[in-house]
């Protein structure tokens, strides 16, 4: 395990601080999202089947007051579903666009390198290159395992949703 954790250090060592970055928006995306589903999966359908009930229990389901405590309870559902949704998106849009950052420092690196040695030495510049081939590929990689994870996420919160809707449904009388 020690020997696991030495390589990823240096793994990430090698790609610049900017693969530390990427690894803690990395992190963060995967906790977001794992907190969502077990919000959805776990936590949900209770607060939906006691959102339900209040909703059956209420005599006065067709008035306009009525129709307003429905929608505030439909409301309040979604902002427990909704919560950190918006945020996921971002980090997969972020996490791309870090990995460049990291080949522009890198590159800034190779010509700093240039600059110093005043040739074309290789080996001189392949900490640089290095740096900047790794943090591109890390966050491209990290984004586009994310996308498919988060289209699944967002078709279980639209249906959620839905389910809400359909079952909140107002009651004309």
């Amino acid at each position: 395990m020690h020997e696991v954790m030495m390589l990823m250090r240096d793994f990430l060592d090698t790609g610049g601080s900017v693969l530390w970055l990427i690894l803690g928006a990395t992190i963060l995306l995967w906790w977001l999202i794992l907190e969502r589903f077990s919000y959805i999966y776990r936590d949900f359908p209770q607060d939906f089947k006691s959102t339900a009930a209040r909703w059956e229990q209420r005599r006065d389901k067709s008035s306009w007051y009525g129709n307003n405590v429905r929608k505030q309870m439909i409301s309040e559902l979604d902002c427990q579903l909704s919560t950190n949704m918006k945020i996921i998106p971002s980090l997969v849009a972020l996490l791309p666009m870090l990995g460049l950052l990291g080949t522009v420092t890198g590159m800034i690196q190779v010509f700093d390198v240039l600059a110093v040695t005043g040739s074309n030495n290789p080996r001189s510049m392949a900490d640089g290159v290095s740096a900047a081939t790794i943090p591109t590929m890390a966050g491209m990689v990290a984004a586009l395992t994310a996308i498919p994870v988060m289209s699944i996420l967002d078709r279980r919160y639209k249906k959620a949703l839905r389910d809400v809707h359909d079952t909140l449904a107002p009651q004309h009388g």
